[in-house]
């Protein structure tokens, strides 16, 4: 009897440590290492060809099919107030906002990382403001930074309308 509370309590401190923990997809845009909620993230694609949207603002790139549904890629970089990107060729994490899917272009996607909620911590103030508009907060990983960004923000275009 003492080896079945044993275990349960052994699988209870297991699902403890993995609750007090958030899964992040990882990119980067510009050298710098942002992420977004792993359970945000829809699809991962490689680049896609997206038709342009006249009178669109500078940053949607256009729109594209992803398996019958219309999917409106936007330009991170852009809507960072980020130079565009040089070179082209990019990847694309599929978020879903508001019933809608958007495409969110991206340099390149990293990883998954599991973070423990311990180690989230605010906006510092030095954190560049065009990254603190969108950013919930950071993780200070290895000598980098991570941004965790506020996927409702960066799509919310009422919001930039309200400003």
């Amino acid at each position: 009897m003492s080896s079945e509370n044993e275990s349960s309590a052994e699988s209870s401190t297991a699902g403890n440590a993995f609750s007090d923990a958030e899964d992040f997809v990882t990119f980067t845009i510009a050298g710098q290492l942002f992420g977004i909620p792993v359970l945000k993230v829809q699809d991962v694609l490689a680049a896609y060809n997206i038709t342009r949207i006249p009178l669109a603002p500078p940053e949607i790139a256009g729109s594209l099919n992803l398996r019958g549904r219309i999917v409106t890629a936007m330009d991170v970089r852009l809507r960072l107030g980020l130079p565009p990107k040089e070179e082209k060729g990019s990847m694309s994490i599929v978020a879903e906002h508001d019933g809608e899917l958007y495409s969110l272009m991206v340099d390149s996607v990293g990883e998954v990382l599991a973070l423990k909620a311990d180690d989230y911590e605010r906006n510092p103030p030095t954190l560049d403001p065009k990254f603190r508009d969108y950013s919930d907060g950071i993780y200070r990983l290895d000598g980098k930074l991570l941004v965790v960004l506020d996927v409702n923000r960066l799509l919310d275009y009422d919001r930039d309308q309200a400003a």
